[in-house]
C-alpha cells in the first residue's frame, strides 16, 4: 500500500527557502503507526535539497514526481496555501483513481473542490481521523485490489 504526501514546498516564494516540511514527519509517523506496512512516498525525503536543482534536474525532479504519484494508493495533499506542485500530484492520483485527502481551509479552490476525495479543514483533524481509522475503507481497498 502505497501513499504519496504532497504539500506545499516553496509556493509562492521567489527565494530559495521553502515553508516548513514538519508535517511531512507528522503524517509519516501517523500512517506508520496505524499501518504498519504503509510504503510512504514523500518527495521531500527523496529530494531534500531540490530547490537548489539547475533548472534541468528540477524539470526532471518534477516531471519524475508527477509520475510517481501516479503509482499511490491513496495521496494526502497539505495545501494551507495553493501550490503549482501538489495540484499537479493531485491530477496525476485522480487520473488514475486514487483516493485524494486534502488538509486545507481553501474549499472553494476549484482543485481542491474537484479532486479530493475528502477535505479537512487542517493538520490536527486529519492526524485525528488517521488514529481514528478513517483511511481504513480506502487502504482496505487497496490492499484487496493490489
Amino acid at each position: 500500500m502505497r501513499v504519496f504526501i504532497s504539500g506545499v514546498m516553496q509556493g509562492s516564494r521567489e527565494d530559495h527557502d521553502v515553508h516548513a516540511q514538519d508535517y511531512r514527519q507528522l503524517l509519516t509517523d501517523a500512517l506508520r503507526a496505524r499501518y504498519p506496512g504503509v510504503e510512504i512516498l514523500d518527495p521531500w525525503a527523496m529530494h531534500p535539497g531540490a530547490v537548489n536543482y539547475t533548472p534541468e534536474q528540477a524539470k526532471e525532479t518534477l516531471l519524475w514526481e508527477i509520475e510517481l504519484a501516479r503509482t499511490c494508493d491513496l495521496l494526502i495533499a497539505y495545501a494551507p496555501q495553493a501550490s503549482m506542485g501538489t495540484s499537479l500530484e493531485m491530477w496525476a492520483a485522480y487520473q488514475v483513481g486514487a483516493p485524494i485527502f486534502t488538509i486545507s481551509k481553501m474549499t472553494r479552490n476549484w482543485v481542491i473542490q474537484s479532486l479530493s476525495t475528502r477535505t479537512v479543514p487542517t493538520l490536527e483533524d486529519f492526524l485525528a481521523h488517521v488514529e481514528a481509522g478513517g483511511l481504513d475503507q480506502f487502504l482496505d481497498e487497496a490492499r484487496a485490489s493490489g
